[in-house]
């Protein structure tokens, strides 16, 4: 579970970037964090994340604080960042096993879980190749399973399926579903609609650093009255913002 608590960020003095944001993500359920460019989606999952600090509220992961118990907190979710463009140096693998050591994967355990994802997604001849070698689709599959070598309870992803090809993109819905189904926490920023409409249990929309609606579909339908597509219905909420 994720609880966002009165969250608030700024650059500068003159206008909040995120503004007094309360949300709350459950166990079993997939949530669609939507918004246009620009509208506050990163910034929120990296403070989320504890990338960015907070300049007043909190979140909570599985209860533990990311401002209070950072680690604890961090222990407790994956996380698949906007750009997969990091440890290129490193071998494929190499960057796996410094994941699964930064989680204190046992050895058994993140050899299956490395030898389980790679074949998913396609990556097992490549894991003796250095990152920077890889295309982005590739690079975006490595940072994926990374995520998930620990198996975590909260799984934050931010924009993942850019770059992916129609196989992965379809074997990381599945993980998605398989996590919600198994009781854990899927939080999933996209620009993609109609893959939210399909997979997501809630959506929150988000504009110019407010939080506009959270729900799901059918709620937002019954709130507008109107009974069109989650795109439709995007584009009348962020334009009436």
């Amino acid at each position: 579970m994720i609880q966002i608590e009165n969250l608030s960020k700024s650059y500068n003095k003159k206008e909040a970037t995120i503004k007094n944001m309360n949300l709350e993500i459950k166990n079993g359920e997939i949530f669609g964090f939507l918004g246009p460019n620009g509208a506050g989606k990163t910034t929120t999952i990296k403070m989320i994340t504890g990338i960015l600090n907070i300049d007043q509220g909190d979140i909570k992961i599985n209860g533990y604080s990311i401002i209070k118990a950072p680690i604890k907190a961090k222990q407790n979710f994956g996380y698949v960042p906007d750009n997969p463009d990091m440890f290129l140096k490193l071998k494929g693998i190499e960057y796996l096993n410094f994941m699964a050591d930064i989680y204190e994967v046992k050895e058994n355990e993140r050899k299956n879980q490395i030898e389980k994802l790679s074949k998913i997604f396609e990556l097992e001849n490549v894991l003796n190749q250095k990152i920077e070698s890889y295309s982005h689709g590739m690079r975006q599959k490595i940072v994926i399973i990374g995520s998930l070598l620990h198996k975590p309870d909260n799984w934050i992803i931010d924009e993942p399926m850019t770059g992916l090809d129609p196989k992965s993109t379809y074997e990381l819905k599945k993980i998605m579903k398989e996590k919600a189904k198994n009781n854990q926490c899927v939080f999933f920023s996209t620009h993609i609609l109609d893959v939210a409409e399909k997979i997501c249990d809630r959506v929150g929309i988000i504009d110019k650093g407010e939080l506009l609606f959270v729900g799901t579909l059918e709620e937002i339908r019954s709130e507008l009255k109107e009974n069109k597509s989650l795109e439709e219905l995007f584009m009348e909420i962020t334009k009436n913002d």
